[in-house]
C-alpha cells in the first residue's frame, strides 16, 4: 500500500502532525521521571547505629552525644561513624585521648539506624532499613521495575498491533496510574516492589505506542524531525525529575509527583487518532477513511479525492488476501525478518545498557546528585539537535553505528583519565552521556521504519524486550567495580562499540517509505525517493485506466 500518496494530499506534516505531537508529550514526560526515579527514591543518606536504648538504660549519665558516640561507634578513617557496626559495650576508655579503639570488640547494629534526614526526608532505605546487609535490595527495585517494563514490552507490542495504537494507549495510561498512586500507599517492601513492577509494566504501552503514532501519520520527509522533536519531551521530564526530587524529599509524595501528570494524558486521549495506517493494514478502511479525512479538515486541504480512495480499496483487496493475525513469530518465519530481529535486538541491548549504566552513575564527580541529574538531562538536547542535522545527511545508519561508537570512546577514555581530574572526568562522562542518548534517539526512530507496519509494534515490543533486559544488567554491571575499579566501564564500553559495529549490517532507510508487509522487507526496495515519485505516478495511471475502462 502507498500510505505515502495519501499523505502528500492530506498534508503528511501540517497542524495535524503539531497537535498530535503535543497531545503526546505529557505522556512522555512521565517516562524518565519513572524510569530513573530511583536514583533518588531508592537513595541512600549517612547513617549510624541506634544508640537511644543505651541512654534510655542510664548507661551514659550525663556524657555529651559526642561523647556517647565516642563511646558506643566505631569511627571510620575519615572521622565519620560507621554505618553497620557498634561497640559490643560503651568503651568509656576511649574519652581518653591516648587509647586506641582498634582492636575493640564490635557487632551489627542491635537497635536499628539513625539517619541523616538533611536531604531526603524519607527513601526506601530509610522506610524499611534497606542498608547494611540489606542495601542490595535498593537496587533491586530498579530492577523488578524493568523487569515489568520487559514483559510489558513483549505483551504491548501484541496488544498494539492486534487491537490498535489508540485502545492500548489508553490501557497503559490507567495501569499506570493506577498502580503508580498505588506504589506511594504500600505498607510493605514486598507490596511496593509488586506495584513497582505493575507500573513499569503499564508504562511500557507509553513508550512504544507514542512513538510509533508519531511516525505513521507523518510523510516520509518529516520522519526524522517528529522523531526527534517528540524525543525531547523525554529530556524536558528527565530535567525536571532532578527539580522534583530537590523540591520532594519524601519517596511517597514524589511517586505521587510524577505519576500525577498521566491523570491530564487520560483527558487529552480523547482527541488522539488512531493510527490510518494501521487500519488500512487491518481491512478498517472506513474507520481509516474517517481519521484521514480529520486529518485533512485539520490541516485545511480538500477531502480525499476519488483516485486516493479507490487506490486505499484496491490496495485493501491484495492485504485482505494475506495472513491478518501476526504474532511475535513472523519475525522470525522469513530470512530477511530473521536478520532484521537479530541485529536491531543486539542494538537496541546495546543502546539500553550503555545509557542507564551512564545514567545510573551520578556520583564521583565532585558534583550533587541532584545537579549531576540535571547536568546528564541537560546535554541531552543539544544531542538531540546534533543527531536531528545528522539523520539526514550521513542517514540513520551512520548516525546509529557512529554514536554507539563515540560513547564507548568516551567510555574507554575516562578509564585511563585519574580520579584526581574530576573535572576533565565529568566533561568526558557527560559527552559520552549526550552521545548515549543520540543513539537512543536514533535507535526508536530507525527501528520504526526498519518493521513494516503489520509487525511494527511486535517488532518494537521486542526490542524494548532487549533494551529492558540490558537496562535490568546495567546496575549488576555497576556492582563489579568491588571485584575490579574499571570492570564496570570496560564491559558497558564493549557493548557499546560491539553493537555500533553489529548497527553497520542494518539496512539504510533514509528517503525511504515505511514497509507495509513483511513481502517489502524480504524483496529488494527501491523505494528513495526518485523511484517512489515514479512508483506513485504509475499507480495513478494504471488506476485511471482502470476507471476508464469499466466507464
Amino acid at each position: 500500500m502507498k500510505f505515502e500518496n495519501i499523505l502528500e494530499e492530506i498534508d503528511g506534516f501540517g497542524p495535524f502532525q503539531i497537535a498530535l505531537i503535543i497531545l503526546l508529550c505529557t505522556p512522555r514526560l512521565v517516562l524518565p521521571c519513572h524510569f530513573l526515579l530511583n536514583n533518588f527514591i531508592a537513595a541512600l543518606p549517612p547513617h549510624r547505629c541506634d544508640i537511644s536504648a543505651l541512654h534510655a538504660g542510664g548507661l551514659f549519665g550525663n556524657l555529651t552525644q559526642e561523647q556517647r558516640l565516642t563511646v558506643s561507634v566505631p569511627l571510620r578513617e575519615n572521622g565519620e561513624p560507621k554505618s553497620c557496626e557498634m561497640f559490643a559495650e560503651p568503651q568509656f576508655q576511649l574519652l581518653d585521648n591516648g587509647s586506641n579503639a582498634a582492636d575493640l570488640p564490635t557487632v551489627q547494629c542491635q537497635n536499628g539506624w539513625v539517619y541523616d534526614n538533611s536531604s531526603f526526608t524519607s527513601t526506601l532505605a530509610t522506610e524499611w532499613d534497606l542498608v547494611c546487609d540489606r542495601k542490595s535490595l535498593t537496587k533491586t527495585t530498579s530492577t523488578i521495575f524493568f523487569f515489568g517494563v520487559m514483559i510489558g514490552s513483549i505483551v504491548f507490542g501484541f496488544l498494539c498491533d492486534k487491537y490498535g495504537r489508540k485502545n492500548t494507549l489508553l490501557a497503559s495510561y490507567v495501569m499506570a496510574i493506577v498502580f503508580g498512586f498505588s506504589s506511594a500507599f504500600a505498607n510493605s517492601f514486598i507490596l511496593f516492589a509488586v506495584l513497582r513492577f505493575l507500573t513499569g509494566f503499564g508504562l511500557t504501552g507509553i513508550s512504544i505506542n507514542s512513538i510509533v503514532l508519531s511516525i505513521e501519520w507523518v510523510d516520509t520527509s518529516h520522519r526524522s524531525f517528529i522523531g526527534v522533536i517528540g524525543s525531547l519531551s523525554w529530556s524536558a521530564g528527565n530535567m525536571l525529575l532532578a527539580g522534583f526530587a530537590f523540591l520532594v524529599n519524601d519517596w511517597r509524595t514524589l511517586i505521587m509527583t510524577v505519576t500525577a501528570p498521566l491523570g491530564f494524558a487520560v483527558l487529552t486521549w480523547w482527541w488522539i487518532p488512531e493510527s490510518a495506517r494501521w487500519l488500512l493494514a487491518n481491512g478498517r478502511v472506513e474507520q481509516a477513511q474517517f481519521y484521514l479525512e480529520q486529518c485533512s479538515k485539520f490541516n485545511k486541504r480538500q477531502k480525499l479525492s476519488s483516485k486516493l480512495k479507490m487506490e486505499a480499496q484496491s490496495s485493501m483487496k491484495s492485504l485482505e488476501k494475506q495472513e491478518k493475525n501476526y504474532t511475535y513469530l513472523h519475525l522470525i518465519k522469513t530470512p530477511e525478518m530473521r536478520r532484521l530481529t537479530l541485529l536491531t535486538g543486539i542494538v537496541w541491548y546495546g543502546v539500553a545498557s550503555t545509557y542507564y549504566g551512564i545514567s545510573l552513575n551520578i556520583s564521583g564527580f565532585g558534583l550533587d546528585m541532584y545537579l549531576t541529574h540535571f547536568i546528564y538531562a541537560a546535554i541531552e538536547v543539544p544531542a538531540k539537535v546534533m543527531v536531528y542535522c545528522f539523520l539526514n545527511i550521513v542517514g540513520r545508519r551512520g548516525c546509529q553505528a557512529g554514536t554507539l561508537l563515540l560513547t564507548g570512546i568516551c567510555i574507554a577514555i575516562n578509564i585511563f583519565i585519574p580520579e584526581g581530574l574530576w573535572h576533565l572526568r565529568a566533561v568526558v562522562a557527560i559527552l559520552g552521556k549526550g552521545l548515549s542518548e543520540a543513539s537512543f534517539t536514533t535507535v526508536f526512530l530507525y527501528t520504526t521504519e526498519l518493521y513494516p507496519t503489520v509487525i511494527r509494534q511486535n517488532g518494537l515490543g521486542y526490542t524494548n524486550f532487549m533494551s529492558r533486559l540490558g537496562v535490568s544488567v546495567a546496575p549488576l554491571v555497576l556492582m563489579l567495580e568491588d571485584v575490579w575499579t574499571v570492570l564496570p566501564q570496560i564491559i558497558i564500553c564493549s557493548v557499546a562499540i560491539i553493537s555500533g559495529l553489529m548497527s553497520l549490517l542494518l539496512p539504510e532507510t533514509l528517503n525511504k517509505r515505511l514497509p507495509e508487509t513483511i513481502d517489502d522487507v524480504e524483496k529488494p526496495r527501491k523505494n528513495d525517493i526518485s523511484s517512489h515519485s515514479v512508483e506513485t505516478s504509475g499507480v495513478l495511471l494504471e488506476l485511471k485506466s482502470t476507471t476508464e475502462t469499466k466507464q
